[in-house]
């Protein structure tokens, strides 16, 4: 059974997070590029979660989860569903406190995500590629295990968790950015920014970068309502998941603005980060430099913080990926 009532974090809670995982998760260094400012027409500020433990901000968020189990509830371990970055984020964290992790994933996620979540531990569980059959196969984990469900997006924890990466990057900054940017799929990222922002740069303007290919977080927010009948269609496989419930109500309380990319350009901003920054970050992070330089209206002249959200990059495929651009 999970523990946790969805209901929306606060401020304090991602400050209290900030506190939890401070012995486990890396404060990851915020980059700069002359090249990439003169390209943008603005000042950007690269917060790197590629150099993150397991490779992704999603180590905050899984961790900041596993940490606030109490003892007896750890005890019985934590399960989830994933296509990659949080079943390896939860089976990493889940290891720093010597609990079970089981982790259901989708049939065609990427080969190199799967090989590390069974690298860091957790027990894989396969189910058909939709969100759907993931949560039903969670259920039924849950019910076989008495494991604790930790939610991709949706878990309180997770959402304070994730907020910690804007939290260190506004402070960083001094809490002077005009903007901020950062991926959505699920929107736990989103949301625990969302949180940061407004409290530590309230003039700061929140933007949401999404795959035109899994919108639905730029409908939800243009209808004023949750959108979730759609089918993905982009190369950005951490980005397929549907807005939650309560981080749609987080980003539509807080005025975020979310911009649409499509995939050539985000494998454009790719090779522009690996080109000009000598950072490899998958697609999925790179979305948030295709926004800015697809976008620059509204940027230009500011000072824009850039959340690079991870870099597990299935290397396989990058040769295909690159030359179809």
């Amino acid at each position: 059974m999970d523990i946790h009532a969805i209901t929306a974090p606060t401020f304090a809670d991602v400050m209290t997070a900030a506190v939890r995982i401070a012995p486990h998760a890396q404060v990851t260094p915020v980059l700069r590029s002359r090249s990439l400012d003169a390209l943008a027409g603005a000042q950007l500020h690269f917060k790197c979660e590629q150099l993150q433990r397991a490779g992704a901000f999603k180590f905050r968020g899984a961790c900041n989860a596993v940490w606030a189990l109490p003892e007896t509830v750890a005890a019985r371990g934590v399960v989830t569903h994933s296509s990659g970055n949080h079943g390896a984020a939860l089976a990493l964290a889940a290891g720093t406190r010597g609990i079970a992790c089981h982790v259901v994933v989708p049939e065609g996620a990427v080969a190199s995500k799967l090989a590390a979540i069974r690298a860091y531990g957790a027990s894989l569980h396969s189910c058909a590629p939709t969100i759907a059959a993931r949560e039903a196969r969670c259920d039924a984990l849950q019910r076989d295990t008495d494991a604790t469900l930790v939610h991709p997006y949706r878990d309180p924890d997770v959402i304070a968790g994730q907020g910690t990466a804007a939290l260190e990057l506004i402070n960083a900054c001094e809490g002077r950015l005009d903007a901020l940017v950062v991926p959505v799929g699920g929107g736990g990222l989103a949301s625990g920014t969302a949180l940061a922002a407004a409290a530590l740069a309230p003039h700061c303007r929140l933007y949401v970068a999404e795959p035109a290919g899994a919108a639905e977080t730029a409908a939800s927010l243009a209808q004023g309502r949750r959108v979730t009948d759609f089918v993905p269609d982009t190369i950005c496989d951490g980005l397929r998941g549907t807005l939650g419930q309560v981080n749609f109500d987080l980003l539509h309380a807080h005025d975020v603005q979310a911009l649409v990319v499509d995939d050539a350009d985000t494998v454009a901003a790719m090779r522009l980060l690996w080109s000009r920054m000598k950072q490899l970050v998958e697609p999925s992070s790179a979305t948030v430099l295709a926004a800015i330089l697809r976008y620059p209206q509204h940027f230009a002249g500011q000072r824009v913080g850039v959340l690079l959200s991870g870099g597990n990059v299935d290397l396989d495929a990058l040769p295909t990926l690159f030359s179809a651009t």
